[in-house]
């Protein structure tokens, strides 16, 4: 789900939704939403979905919020939050879920629960306003799926190619504030792993992945020489929605990918992202295992337990008061500026050896 937020941002007008609300353009508003969120999505799978529960509240609430948010749009001068704009938030929580769930590790423990999951979210669809057309749930798995794959293939994917202005900032509140609950997120490779599930071409996982993308550059430039660079945009589907904005072509080249080391998009990452895609390999691989899958699943519970009741690292950053947050209320809201994406592409100092120890350790 966190994957899915990130490739969220990078749809133009809910990204000009979420800057026009001022509330997650700052670690600490960014850390107060998405903490929200994350309780509320929590509800909605712990609690039974009737009148009078927790679960029915975060409902009544965020369809509320959607209704506010098309109020303070229309004094602005904003568009409103679209049947569109509702159906992708949908696809950004069960998407890569549904399309890769190997990639997770997540298995179907009995018969009919992908069945029991879509329906699910197709019920909370309905109840946050979407309309039955816009429902990307649809009535199977099958076709649910299909209807992700495409919505990923022509918008997502085009989108992270070429983000709109303010996506780096807004992206990276939003990993640093959940950062704050969850010491697994960090930045960099999380962005790099969003690209990855999406299909953005050159953006590489495993050793299987780099041959596939290889031969598949060779099969594109059909018999001319290796050294001729490969336009990324035509490796993938035309965007579906308009508003992005311009970019020089990004050219991809097959010597680059005779090893992961060399490919430009991994070879862009610092120390932590590579240590993190690492260790993320690591840990998908233990939770394929039945004795790894109920450790980890006894570390989430506790890690929201902590999130929930103490979050220590909010204590330190934000104090104690501010760290505790309420679904049924209104998230902070400030008026800290998005930074333009040219800010975050300027080169940064090579790593140190001791920064890399601390990223071990820490």
């Amino acid at each position: 789900m966190v994957f899915g937020l990130v490739s969220l941002l990078s749809v133009p007008s809910v990204l000009d939704t979420l800057i026009g609300t001022r509330r997650s353009s700052s670690t600490y508003t960014a850390y107060s939403r998405y903490r929200s969120t994350l309780a509320h999505v929590l509800s909605w799978t712990q609690y039974e979905m009737k009148p009078g529960t927790l679960s029915w509240q975060s409902l009544s609430t965020t369809r509320s919020r959607h209704l506010q948010a098309n109020k303070a749009g229309a004094l602005q001068g904003r568009r409103a939050v679209s049947q569109r704009d509702l159906a992708f938030a949908l696809i950004s929580i069960v998407g890569f879920g549904i399309l890769e769930p190997s990639k997770f590790s997540i298995r179907q423990r009995r018969s009919q629960d992908w069945e029991g999951y879509n329906h699910l979210f197709r019920t909370i669809g309905y109840l946050t306003g979407l309309e039955e057309r816009y429902n990307v749930c649809r009535p199977s798995v099958e076709e649910t799926r299909a209807v992700c794959r495409l919505i990923v293939q022509r918008v997502f994917a085009p989108c992270l190619e070429r983000v709109p202005e303010y996506y780096e900032h807004m992206a990276r509140a939003l990993l640093t504030g959940l950062g704050t609950l969850d010491a697994s997120i960090e930045t960099t490779s999380v962005l790099y792993w969003v690209k990855h599930l999406a299909g953005v071409p050159g953006y590489v996982y495993t050793e299987a992945d780099r041959i596939d993308f290889q031969r598949r550059l060779k099969k594109h430039l059909n018999g001319k020489a290796d050294h001729i660079g490969v336009d990324a945009a035509s490796l993938m589907d035309k965007s579906a929605i308009s508003g992005l904005p311009d970019r020089p072509p990004r050219y991809l080249y097959v010597r680059d990918f005779d090893c992961l080391e060399t490919t430009p998009a991994y070879k862009q990452l610092r120390f932590a992202g590579r240590y993190r895609l690492a260790v993320n390999n690591l840990v998908l691989a233990v939770y394929n295992t039945e004795v790894g899958r109920y450790i980890l699943n006894l570390l989430f519970r506790w890690n929201n337990a902590v999130a929930t009741y103490f979050p220590y690292k909010a204590f330190l950053k934000f104090g104690i008061r501010r760290s505790y947050v309420s679904m049924a209320r209104e998230t902070a809201k400030d008026d800290t500026k998005p930074r333009p994406n040219a800010e975050y592409a300027r080169p940064l100092p090579p790593d140190t050896w001791y920064g890399k120890i601390l990223t071990v350790i820490w």
